[in-house]
């Protein structure tokens, strides 16, 4: 059922044990997301845990309140029926996204809530809004509606997403909507410096070791409009990363001159690869995802593929994505 804001706070006020869930692959959006929703929540006097089933990245546990305050799927699967009435999802487009946790979608009252334009619409009330920058502005909706009184870690939280979702407000998505409820988080005690040095600024120098490694692999086709990568197990452990803390390059890729669409193939387990997509100005990437069983937004999208020969994939993933551009070349006007 599509639903909205009343009808996501109308359930809110019904229950009292609330199970919060992110989904794998977890990105700033999600967990400011799911950390900000749970510490507003808790303010209501709520029991809230917030879940994800797969590692957080490095880069965002250097945040404290996130280490805190995000649990496992082992950390509530025990009594999951007896400790929890209701179940939020937020920031994920699809079933498979939530890991684990997709086979209780069906023993819950399901609300999600997400702003990818790829949503499938699989809870029982679905708030799904793409013209948002990020599901944290959707979350900070929600807790401006119950009224909660923010303090700086609560603002922090909340303004965490709303700045990873928009690159740093540089994306197409940060619109004037973006920028007004960054101002009003920032009245609120936000500290955006705080954000961008703890993320941008905080590189570690095996990150950067990688990335000569990342330019070797680099190939360019489609008269330079496609730029694409592989990242190995292999390159991750020569510099002792694990898959949960690499940087996926592709923005950096994306940065290349004339370049339309970057991709970089990740191996996160042996034969099991995360395509990352992005493009910079007309390409819809969300179109390609979406063919392969991914999701996500027109400029930023992904997707996961199994296979034995990567090679031979990333050929025909290149292949079918150069033919996307030739197709759609022709309607655009430069």
């Amino acid at each position: 059922m599509k639903g909205n804001i009343k009808e996501i706070t109308k359930e809110i006020v019904k229950n009292e044990k609330i199970l919060l869930v992110g989904h794998i692959l977890p990105d700033g959006d999600d967990v400011s997301s799911l950390t900000s929703m749970k510490l507003g929540l808790e303010k209501l006097g709520k029991k809230v845990s917030a879940v994800i089933d797969d590692d957080i990245p490095e880069y965002l546990l250097q945040f404290p309140t996130i280490k805190a305050s995000i649990e496992s799927f082992k950390d509530v699967e025990n009594n999951i029926y007896q400790n929890f009435d209701l179940m939020i999802i937020l920031d994920s487009s699809s079933p498979d996204r939530v890991g684990r946790f997709e086979k209780y979608l069906n023993s819950f009252r399901v609300l999600l809530i997400d702003h990818h334009v790829t949503n499938t619409h699989f809870g029982n009330i679905n708030w799904v809004d793409p013209t948002m920058g990020s599901t944290a502005q959707m979350v900070y909706r929600i807790l401006k509606d119950f009224n909660i009184d923010y303090d700086n870690e609560l603002a922090n939280m909340n303004l965490l997403g709303i700045a990873t979702d928009t690159g740093f407000f540089k994306y197409q998505n940060a619109g004037s909507t973006v920028f007004r409820d960054a101002a009003d988080l920032i009245e609120k005690g936000a500290n955006i410096s705080y954000i961008a040095n703890t993320i941008l600024d905080n590189t570690p120098l095996e990150h950067i070791l990688l990335y000569k490694d990342i330019l070797n692999e680099l190939k360019i086709t489609s008269e330079g409009r496609i730029a694409y990568s592989l990242l190995t197990l292999g390159m991750l452990a020569k510099y002792n990363i694990l898959p949960k803390d690499s940087p996926s390059f592709v923005e950096n890729i994306r940065s290349i001159r004339n370049v339309e669409i970057a991709i970089v193939f990740q191996e996160y387990k042996e034969n099991l690869y995360h395509v990352s997509l992005r493009s910079k100005k007309w390409a819809d990437v969300s179109k390609i995802a979406l063919k392969y069983g991914g999701g996500g937004h027109p400029r930023a999208a992904g997707f996961s593929i199994q296979t034995r020969n990567i090679e031979k994939s990333i050929k025909e993933i290149v292949e079918d994505i150069s033919k996307y551009l030739r197709e759609s070349i022709g309607d655009l006007t430069f």
